[in-house]
């Protein structure tokens, strides 16, 4: 039997965003949601350690080392951009070991680099907001770590809540993460960030944008909206208040 298709084109040319991820990531399908048809993710994770998430995770999982190799195992499938997926290990040491984490992934072959917390400033320096709620799903020292660093690009915390989770994070529901969301709003803040790129906000973003009338930004969120700004690409989903001007 000839077979023939006259008529067919293709694959869609393909585009990639390479991810380092946490090794605890379980939302790999929420980044997917944000991304248009042409762009594949490719997923790299760092090593399994054993400790609750705290301080000492986040120091562990942004290790340069560990973003080095993860970096050369997704180099082969040519991505343009590659991004650190962890707001906490991105945001522990401030601005300038933020800056350290993006030289590091470039240096080991990326043609860019973006990190979530990174993703946050361009977004609040984008929006020109100098003030902010924050929502964690952390303990309060590594909450007040995030405190500083926003600190840092000179945009104040109003006001703050916390889960104090030490693991499961991807599994909080919605309707816990849209009450804190909602209770950790000022009418002084400007938007509210929800950290942490394993605690599910896609489905919540929308209708809480206009219940509060301000950007709710969230950690995947901005990730994909940094790497797909480099890209020249549009943000699929929803954050009304995000979008790519080329």
């Amino acid at each position: 039997m000839e077979l023939s298709f006259p008529e067919i084109e293709g694959p869609v040319a393909q585009r990639g965003i390479g991810i380092i991820a946490p090794f605890d990531l379980a939302l790999e399908r929420e980044l997917w949601r944000w991304a248009p048809l042409e762009v594949s993710l490719h997923l790299a994770r760092t090593p399994y350690e054993p400790v609750p998430v705290s301080l000492a995770m986040a120091e562990l999982v942004s290790n340069p080392l560990h973003l080095t190799a993860a970096t050369r195992d997704i180099m082969h499938v040519e991505p343009e951009v590659i991004a650190y997926l962890c707001t906490s290990g991105s945001f522990i040491n401030g601005l300038e070991h933020e800056r350290s984490l993006r030289d590091t992934i470039c240096a080991a072959g990326a043609r860019d680099a973006v990190t979530t917390s990174g993703a946050l400033i361009e977004a609040i320096r984008h929006l020109d907001i100098r003030r902010i709620s924050v929502i964690t799903p952390y303990d309060e020292v590594l909450t007040r770590k995030l405190h500083d660093f926003l600190g840092q690009a000179d945009c104040a915390v109003i006001r703050s809540d916390h889960l104090g989770l030490g693991g499961g994070i991807w599994k909080v529901n919605y309707r816990t993460i849209a009450e804190r969301i909602i209770g950790a709003d000022d009418p002084r803040s400007q938007a509210v960030f929800v950290s942490c790129t394993n605690l599910p906000t896609y489905d919540v973003i929308e209708p809480l944008e206009q219940a509060l009338g301000k950007p709710v930004l969230t950690a995947n969120q901005l990730t994909m909206w940094a790497c797909l700004g480099r890209m020249k690409l549009p943000m699929m989903g929803p954050g009304k208040w995000l979008h790519n001007v080329f």
